[in-house]
């Protein structure tokens, strides 16, 4: 085609979308995003030869390569370190150093592994005892094992789990200081350690938990350093129970048997003179990992600066240690389809026309560890973050709920042609405005707000990347399908992908972004978040 009439095809293209008048047949280079595609690319990314693309991983590596490679063909422009695509993260990883962490009480050691295991904070403890019930403050409820309670430099020893009434759920959806948990409330009250009391499930996988720590308790951003946190804390065999609760008010066997249930207990300061000692050390290593970050350069010279982003996380749950049946975590849907889809979005940019606003593309690592990757990104970002006018992330959209499906684990799964749309009505009107505009004029899918609720009970709005965007004072939009049945199991496969829903609403972010790439003006923040 001859350059002139590629320049009347961008032009006319522009000015239907600027009219709203633009068909379903025309939007860009939209109709780039077939559902034959898509699986193309879905089947390298959740194969099983990805083993589940944890973070970090050798499969999450050859993930971010996959990426990569596509993005160097099609002629995107490298955005991450160094002049390549790929934004560099380090990991540490703590584990309890076994042969250097110790215990005694009131004469006696007890050997880490058999007797005790520890979380990975460092620290050396001394002190008396204070059994504080579960730990929870909870104003409503009147609970607050701390009232007339002196814990500077005490170890309060906390039956595990909840108070009766209190649940996991609430706590989510609850404002600040609702329900207070007990390593909050114990750092605050100054106590200097924790020996939480074993239930069922603790003495049942004792080995396994051992295990754990051994390996590293948990895995961190490395930069930017932050001091670790928290205070130091073992969960206490029976045999430990005995020893610390001999002749007090009430018995190791008493105390052993609350932890099975969530009632309230009294709390009492164990005799004076008791002090237990324990020693918690640690060992780390360094790994790394990555954000895959591209560029697709604008058309017009003075606009090209702004960027619309488009993110996705390339991560998931990695594989199972042990156990019978499929180990693999493929992650088809979760975030598979989101992943696959934005590169289909940078390739139908970057082999058609070009709106006047860049296109910026990052696909997260770690969303599943805590939006690693996104919190990552906009801390450290590659481009200027006051130059990104919106964020528009996709996470899930490739399951459908079928006719007469009648399956609990379904319940909130969205039809063929409906998704869920979150957070476009929580910081920017004009930003909805133009959502709803091109979806109505487009392929006008069944757009959902239920997660916009600000009493959501899931807060949905702050569990994908989008929210570091957000946090940052970018409007962002979350595309979205439901959990359903396969939600965070190793049968979220391929093979169940509805991937004809998938380019629609792939299709439809793609053309959400296309506006906002060639508006005159970027979307203005006019509602503080959370609004």
């Amino acid at each position: 085609m001859p350059a002139t009439m590629s320049r009347l095809t961008s032009l006319c293209l522009l000015m239907l979308l600027s009219t709203g008048a633009f068909s379903q047949s025309v939007v860009g280079n939209d109709r780039a995003i077939t559902p034959a595609r898509l699986r193309g690319h879905l089947e390298f990314v959740a194969n099983d030869l990805m083993e589940g693309r944890n973070t970090p991983s050798r499969g999450l590596d050859v993930t971010a390569l996959y990426i990569s490679t596509q993005l160097k063909l099609w002629g995107a422009q490298p955005a991450g370190d160094n002049g390549t695509f790929l934004q560099k993260i380090a990991l540490s990883r703590l584990a309890v150093d076994p042969d250097a962490s110790s215990m005694s009480f009131g004469g006696a050691t007890f050997k880490y592994g058999d007797d005790f295991y520890a979380q990975a904070t460092q620290g050396k403890v001394s002190g008396g005892l204070v059994f504080v019930s579960h730990g929870w403050v909870v104003p409503s409820k009147g609970i607050n094992p701390y009232k007339g309670l002196d814990l500077r430099g005490k170890i309060a020893v906390v039956l595990p789990g909840m108070p009766e009434g209190v649940t996991p759920q609430l706590v989510a959806a609850s404002k600040a200081g609702d329900y207070v948990d007990p390593e909050t409330a114990l750092q605050s009250a100054g106590a200097a350690g924790v020996v939480w009391v074993p239930d069922q499930a603790a003495i049942d996988g004792w080995s396994r938990s051992v295990g754990r720590s051994e390996r590293g308790g948990f895995m961190r951003v490395e930069t930017p350093r932050e001091a670790m946190g928290g205070i130091p804390s073992v969960t206490a065999s029976a045999k430990v129970m005995d020893a610390i609760f001999g002749g007090e008010k009430a018995t190791a066997a008493e105390i052993l048997q609350w932890a099975k249930a969530p009632q309230e207990h009294a709390s009492f300061a164990l005799s004076t003179g008791k002090l237990l000692n324990f020693d918690v050390e640690t060992k780390g290593d360094l790994q790394w990992t990555q954000n895959v970050v591209a560029i697709v350069p604008g058309s017009d010279p003075a606009l090209r600066k702004e960027f619309v982003a488009f993110g996705a996380h390339m991560d998931h749950l990695g594989m199972r240690d042990s156990g019978e049946g499929d180990r693999i975590y493929n992650g088809a849907d979760d975030d598979g389809s989101g992943t696959v889809s934005i590169l289909e979005i940078a390739h139908a940019f970057l082999t058609g026309p070009r709106p006047k606003r860049s296109l910026l593309f990052v696909w997260h690592c770690g969303e599943e560890k805590g939006l690693w990757g996104s919190s990552f990104f906009t801390d450290h970002p590659t481009v200027d973050l006051k130059n990104v006018v919106t964020q528009l992330n996709i996470d899930m959209i490739g399951r459908s709920k079928k006719a007469g499906d009648t399956n609990p684990a379904n319940k909130v799964l969205t039809s063929p042609n409906e998704i869920y749309v979150v957070g476009s009505t929580k910081m920017s009107t004009d930003l909805q405005k133009t959502s709803e505009t091109v979806n109505k004029g487009f392929l006008n899918l069944t757009f959902n707000y239920k997660y916009d609720d600000p009493k959501d009970p899931e807060r949905i709005f702050y569990r994908s990347d989008h929210y570091n965007y957000a946090r940052k004072g970018i409007p962002i939009i979350f595309y979205f399908d439901g959990v359903h049945e396969d939600y965070h199991r190793p049968s979220d496969e391929v093979t169940k992908i509805d991937f004809d829903k998938m380019s629609k609403v792939a299709r439809t972010v793609y053309a959400t972004g296309w506006t906002i790439a060639n508006a005159v003006k970027r979307p203005v923040v006019d509602k503080p978040l959370g609004e």
